[in-house]
């Protein structure tokens, strides 16, 4: 069961609930009863989004259509670009869905800087991207999520790695009325190395998820995975890891953090990050902690003059800037910088 399938059928009995185990936390039949009608096709021009004019081409889809040239995402051997990829909603009380390939040949070098943009308050979203590397391809994904504030939207990509690819992936989310981010990625070892990131800032009364899952299927691969998040309000926050070594998947080496601050007596966060090893030599580890803010650096801050919300506000910076700073392309970790900033400081 899927929200794509849903759509599709026109039956909201076949979105997911929580009596499935991956979708307890992000119950979707609970909270669409009916499915809104398809998304008209929108002609409205598009303002600059969260990477303003950063990279060398735009592709954009709005309300589930294509703008722009979609063979910017296919790169040949050995070539190197910088694109944005804009998946925009312009239309309340509505629902859409798009499939999107992205292919890098041997070599190349990709740069997708990618956001969601809720230009409207009400809407469905289903977006599924299909990413494969060709050897020794390398693939930066920076995602800002700026979905509604009534939307439901849920983003699924499969990555497929080559030998001695790179993939990394930095999300940045402040959540949605419900919001799922899902990355799968196929490793197959062989000199291949992941880096998977997110941050999630949510208040009022904002819902995010953030579910990976990583296969290991050969030997000598890598994955390098940090989250960290916090929240507010009524807000609630959903990290769910999985990382797999499959037999045979000897020298691979997986770690996996989760931390969180919870900020307020209703806010919760719900994580479960697992780790199933099914060969012999290897070096894995996974930690998660959640908690609230050091009172003491808080205390300590304070007594050097600093007003409560400015402390506060640095505090959470320092905590969430441990992962915008492992982003590698500087203008988007700028961009990341400032979308913590105005966050934490509103």
């Amino acid at each position: 069961m899927s929200l794509a399938t849903a759509l599709k059928s026109g039956d909201a009995g076949l979105l997911p609930s929580k009596r499935d185990e991956d979708w307890k936390w992000t119950d979707l039949r609970g909270l669409l009863r009916v499915l809104p009608p398809p998304s008209p096709p929108s002609e409205a021009a598009l303002t600059a989004g969260p990477f303003g004019d950063l990279g060398e081409i735009e592709v954009a889809i709005v309300n589930g259509r294509l703008r722009g040239d979609a063979s910017a995402l296919i790169l040949k051997p050995g070539e190197k670009r910088v694109v944005r990829l804009r998946f925009v909603a312009q239309s309340a009380d509505s629902a859409h869905s798009v499939q999107l390939a992205i292919q890098l040949g041997k070599g190349a070098d990709l740069t997708l800087l990618e956001s969601y943009e809720g230009l409207a308050g009400d809407y469905v979203a289903d977006t599924a991207l299909d990413i494969s590397l060709a050897k020794g391809a390398a693939l930066e994904r920076i995602v800002v999520a700026a979905d509604g504030e009534g939307a439901i939207s849920v983003s699924s990509t499969q990555v497929a790695l080559g030998p001695e690819t790179r993939f990394a992936q930095t999300l940045l989310t402040d959540g949605a009325k419900r919001q799922r981010i899902e990355t799968h990625v196929a490793h197959p070892g062989a000199g291949a190395g992941v880096r998977l990131d997110g941050v999630y800032l949510l208040s009022g009364q904002h819902h995010a998820d953030l579910t990976t899952m990583v296969e290991h299927g050969g030997v000598d691969g890598t994955t390098d995975q940090l989250t960290k998040g916090v929240v507010r309000d009524q807000s609630r926050g959903v990290f769910q890891g999985r990382i797999v070594v499959e037999e045979g998947a000897d020298r691979t080496d997986a770690r996996m953090r989760h931390n969180a601050l919870i900020l307020s007596d209703r806010a919760e966060v719900d994580a479960k990050p697992e780790l199933l090893i099914f060969a012999d030599d290897v070096q894995c580890a996974h930690g998660n902690t959640i908690g609230a803010l050091d009172e003491e650096a808080l205390f300590y801050m304070r007594q050097r003059g600093l007003p409560e919300t400015e402390a506060r506000a640095l505090l959470i910076e320092a905590f969430v800037g441990q992962v915008i700073e492992r982003i590698a392309y500087q203008p988007a970790r700028e961009v990341a910088r400032a979308w913590a900033a105005q966050r934490l400081r509103a």
